[in-house]
């Protein structure tokens, strides 16, 4: 189930690699970061995290550079990456319930008082995290700008 696993929150995985992502996101255009580095800074395991890096890697939104001074970086700018395309994708999809993806999966889909709620609030989510970008995030760190600018776009 992923977003859901008993109760209704986010994985460690989407937590720990939102963060990582914003870590990059703060260096954008600086020298790539040592997975170490940023393990130490986080207080995040470094096998773990070199598994949600791995994924990340394979979206295409990492890059990563070897040698002395190698490390991490965003694969693109921080504003062309959103909040969903990180949670989405390491979540595998993004829904409240089993049934908002694959209704089959439930013999009262079609009949539930609930199901077109559980889809929309799980719509919901995805809009919301596909307004705000790791940019906005470095802004908001530093103080710029307030969430709740970024949600009002």
């Amino acid at each position: 189930m992923g977003f859901l696993k008993k109760k209704m929150k986010l994985s460690t995985r989407s937590r720990y690699g939102v963060r990582f992502m914003l870590d990059l996101a703060k260096d954008y255009n600086k020298e790539p970061i040592q997975l170490s580095n940023i393990s130490k800074n986080e207080k995040i395991s470094n096998k773990y995290l070199t598994q949600i890096v791995y994924k990340l890697k394979k979206l295409g939104l990492i890059k990563s550079e070897r040698g002395a001074y190698g490390g991490y970086f965003l694969a693109k700018s921080p504003e062309k990456i959103t909040l969903k395309e990180i949670v989405e994708n390491l979540e595998n999809g993004l829904y409240l319930v089993p049934c908002v993806k694959n209704p089959e999966v439930c013999d009262k889909s079609n009949k539930c008082v609930f199901h077109n709620l559980w889809v929309y609030l799980s719509e919901n989510i995805k809009e919301t995290l596909e307004k705000i970008n790791l940019e906005d995030l470095c802004k908001v760190e530093k103080g710029e700008i307030s969430l709740n600018q970024i949600l009002k776009k």
